[in-house]
């Protein structure tokens, strides 16, 4: 049962992922469309993960999580707030993303360290947590790169 509690878990952070990137891309103006673009990407890759990950609760015989974290509703909540105050310039975007990336590649990588998961679901959540830090990875140059523009 840890299993599927832990799987269901990356799901449910995959699906705030989701909402986070489609929030965020509705919020961005035309002169960060290489954003968007980027976002669209990472929504649609959390898709295929929150697939994957639906097969193997699936495959044991568990109950399938198809909601969002209260955690992540908040932050999305805290998105609209800084919207709502004109915090919707590059550096602010990617600093949210950032944020985002940073708990998913922590709940990725704690759920591989907790040991719960065994055979097919270790491999499928090592190669997800590879391209979940490589997007973190991403965004955070991008973000280091607006941060220069900013104050130079």
């Amino acid at each position: 049962m840890a299993k599927i509690a832990a799987l269901n878990d990356l799901i449910e952070l995959n699906n705030d992922r989701v909402a986070g990137f489609e929030k965020a891309m509705q919020d961005i103006a035309d002169e960060n469309a290489d954003l968007k673009e980027l976002f669209q990407r990472y929504s649609g890759q959390s898709r295929r993960f929150s697939a994957e990950l639906n097969t193997l609760v699936a495959a044991v015989g568990g109950d399938i999580e198809t909601g969002n974290t209260v955690t992540g509703t908040l932050h999305r909540v805290w998105i609209d707030v800084k919207t709502l105050f004109g915090a919707n310039d590059r550096l602010s975007i990617l600093r949210e993303a950032e944020r985002g990336e940073d708990a998913i590649a922590d709940a990725y990588n704690s759920v591989l360290s907790d040991g719960a998961l065994g055979g097919e679901a270790v491999a499928l959540v090592k190669e997800q947590a590879v391209a979940i830090n490589n997007a973190h990875d991403e965004i955070k140059r991008l973000r280091d790169e607006a941060d220069r523009s900013q104050n130079a």
